[in-house]
């Protein structure tokens, strides 16, 4: 349980100077290209070049690109380490247990993907690709739709009573109903990490908030999105 606010601070430093150098092997020196790429366009976005990040690292650019040939295949692997790494497939199972109460199964299921989210490179990362126009942005939302959103509605569906998905599909106005739900939480993490407000932490009890809010309105609504779209 978070008992205490969940802000995790960078674990990447900002340096005027280049590291220093030592012998490694390729392994390891690949593991610091990558990790160095990952705090560097954390930092500056994907606007940064990667003569500046082979000087961070201090290695020659020529050097950087014998392990990425291209600042493209860098963010690639930058996209895997940050995001597909760090999903856990068997989040997917913890809104679909209909034998908890469906506001235990989300609380549950936002507090497990904050720890894995909820910092500065994720957040910021994230952020950058959405103004560069990397397709990182549109890969993970695909996923958190089909994987969340699209899960929460069916079983606001069973909770309220109203036909199964199979049998009327979901529309794109009860998933906003949800990316309601997604968002404010991801909005939290923009204020920390993007904004820089210090009281803008996550904790047990801030998510447990969201949850409820997001439960105890959408009932009024979700009858009337289907009602409004002639499917009822």
């Amino acid at each position: 349980m978070l008992t205490k606010p969940l802000s995790i601070e960078p674990n990447c430093r900002k340096r005027g100077k280049s590291t220093p150098k030592k012998r490694m092997d390729k392994d390891e020196r690949e593991a610091l290209i990558l990790n160095e790429a990952v705090c560097f366009f954390a930092e500056h976005g994907f606007e940064g070049n990667t003569r500046d990040l082979a000087k961070r690292i201090g290695i020659t650019q020529p050097l950087l690109y014998r392990y990425f040939p291209s600042k493209e295949q860098l963010i690639e692997r930058v996209y895997d380490e940050v995001y597909v790494q760090r999903w856990n497939p068997k989040w997917e199972n913890l809104t679909r247990d209909r034998e908890r109460p469906l506001d235990e199964r989300l609380c549950l299921f936002y507090k497990e993907y904050a720890r894995a989210v909820y910092d500065y490179v994720w957040v910021r990362i994230f952020v950058y690709s959405g103004l560069k126009g990397v397709n990182i942005n549109d890969r993970y939302l695909a996923i958190i739709k089909d994987k969340v959103l699209k899960p929460v509605c069916r079983e606001l569906r069973f909770e309220h009573n109203l036909p199964d998905p199979d049998d009327i599909p979901i529309t794109e106005e009860e998933l906003e109903l949800a990316w309601g739900l997604h968002g404010s939480f991801f909005y939290r993490a923009i204020r920390r990490f993007v904004y820089n407000m210090e009281a803008a932490v996550i904790t047990d009890e801030a998510i447990e908030n969201d949850v409820h809010v997001f439960l105890n309105g959408v009932p009024a609504v979700h009858k009337k999105v289907l009602e409004k779209a002639k499917l009822l």
